[in-house]
């Protein structure tokens, strides 16, 4: 029998700042002193809006008349747990051309530097690792699946709490999926005053959304064969 621990394989930051601008449904961008809030951004994300080149090599005078941008994100966990922002990305950069959001064209952006903040800190992603780093599968799906295993199999989510090594203390008043990526699931444990996540790794990463379903039932089906060792839920 495989046991489960917290200590799991995640994904890089070049993978997840990667994985938001793909799934991304919204940014602002800031240039010119202006904020423009893109709310829509019909399923082609950010980068379908903004194209990354590499910064032009030569004369660093080039950059002259260029117009600096900044491209803002946020990664909202899609259940109802406590404190739902997940990370902040920010990808800035250069155009040719003051930013025009009536554009029906993509913008050409020269790459600056990408920044990943979340609870553990602050990473930062060159374009060679972003460009490098593939979408994870499950990212553009990640929101519904999380939602349906929540809404039609509630029952299996604290099921999984047997997976979690070393055991939890007790005294969770509420468990809840808070993030799903190639490599695993995360839960989120809440208690009266604080809240904690937990990994729990897929047996290999997974290639095609399609896996997704089948690997949280195999979850589920491991932790029903493990006994109950304390109750964890007030």
């Amino acid at each position: 029998m495989r046991f489960f621990s917290a200590r799991a394989s995640t994904p890089t930051a070049a993978e997840r700042v990667r994985s938001i601008l793909a799934a991304a449904h919204s940014m602002t961008v800031v240039s010119d002193g202006l904020h423009t809030e893109l709310r829509r951004l019909d399923g082609a994300g950010a980068m379908g809006h903004f194209h990354l080149h590499a910064p032009c090599q030569g004369d660093r005078g080039q950059a002259v008349g260029r117009v600096p941008v900044r491209l803002e994100l946020t990664d909202i966990a899609p259940t109802s747990v406590r404190d739902r922002l997940r990370a902040r990305v920010t990808v800035a950069g250069l155009l040719a051309a003051p930013y025009n959001p009536e554009s029906t064209k993509g913008a050409c952006m020269e790459f600056g530097q990408a920044v990943l903040e979340d609870f553990e800190g602050r990473a930062y992603v060159t374009l060679e690792a972003l460009e490098a780093a593939e979408p994870d599968p499950v990212a553009t799906s990640e929101a519904g699946l999380l939602t349906h295993l929540v809404d039609h199999h509630a029952e299996l989510v604290p099921l999984l709490l047997r997976l979690v090594r070393p055991l939890p203390e007790g005294g969770v008043l509420r468990v809840l999926p808070v993030r799903m990526d190639r490599y695993g699931l995360t839960l989120r444990l809440e208690y009266a005053h604080r809240h904690h996540d937990v990994r729990l790794p897929f047996t290999t990463p997974l290639t095609h959304v399609d896996q997704a379903g089948p690997r949280i039932h195999a979850l589920a089906a491991t932790a029903r064969r493990l006994s109950h060792t304390r109750h964890l839920l007030t």
